[in-house]
């Protein structure tokens, strides 16, 4: 069934959109708290096990932009993912309608979703911020500090420290060039090429909603503050997938919304899309 679900549709091209992730305050995205010794901290970061650098993992940037965009929009959570919900058409009518269902995908149970179009990668730290870490010498653990926080019991008025780790306000996640997110274009079998184009307009969207949000734990407490910068767009088109065209390059978020509208005119003349 699932090779006749999906035999007819064709990839027009993929978009490749290059960033790095500035934090503005300090990080948390959670690791494994298995095997902390007692006096340790409370609340790790997720670290690469051959490096010990934190990084993002793809899975928790792509699934905070999906969170933003279906708060924004109002959408129903009407899909567990394990403890919690999110939004996922439940029709054919409601999968054509939803611009969210069609960029994040839905469940593979389903007999009228196509693929999802956007792929977000990990994130490592930058070669810079792992030398600036390196030499400051003021880090608590490598790469990363931690933040004592103290909560008060209300009734007895005892203080509950807990310390949780944190990559520090000031560094950077991803080199220059490598596509951070790819967002592929498709015909064929229910998928129109226009629409996915432009359905650009709401990942951007979703990025700046994330800016004013935060990303991973302890966000409302101070933590979790980011910017993209050092954006660029790139596309790989069908028929001459081996050349990579430049679209546009821009310093934040704030300037690829402006300049969006351009750049897909730009993509719908290149895959001879019509408007």
């Amino acid at each position: 069934m699932a090779d006749e679900k999906f035999k007819t549709i064709k990839l027009e091209g993929r978009v490749l959109i290059s960033f790095t992730i500035e934090t503005r305050s300090g990080l948390h995205i959670g690791g494994s708290d298995a095997g902390i010794e007692i006096g340790g901290v409370d609340k790790t970061i997720i670290r690469n096990p051959t490096t010990n650098q934190p990084y993002i993992p793809g899975s928790s940037l792509r699934g905070k932009l999906r969170s933003q965009l279906e708060k924004y929009l109002g959408l129903p959570q009407n899909q567990r993912i394990g403890m919690g919900y999110i939004h996922s058409a439940q029709s054919p009518e409601e999968y054509q309608a939803s611009r969210v269902s069609q960029i994040f995908g839905v469940s593979g149970d389903n007999s009228f979703g196509t693929p999802a179009r956007l792929i977000v990668r990990d994130m490592m730290l930058d070669a810079a911020s792992v030398d600036k870490l390196n030499k400051s010498g003021r880090t608590d653990l490598p790469f990363s500090e931690v933040k004592t926080e103290v909560s008060i019991d209300r009734v007895t008025s005892q203080a509950n420290p807990r310390q949780m780790e944190r990559v520090p306000a000031g560094v950077a996640f991803g080199e220059a060039g490598d596509a951070a997110m790819v967002y592929s274009i498709y015909s064929g079998n229910g998928c129109d090429p226009k629409r996915d184009i432009d359905n650009l307009s709401v990942l951007v969207q979703g990025m700046q909603l994330l800016e004013d949000d935060y990303l991973g734990g302890l966000g409302s407490r101070g933590s979790g503050r980011i910017a993209f910068t050092g954006i660029s767009l790139k596309l790989r088109a069908n028929g001459n997938y081996s050349v990579v065209d430049d679209l546009a390059s821009m310093k934040n978020v704030d300037e690829l919304a402006q300049q969006l509208p351009a750049i897909q005119q730009t993509l719908r003349n290149k895959l001879k899309v019509q408007n």
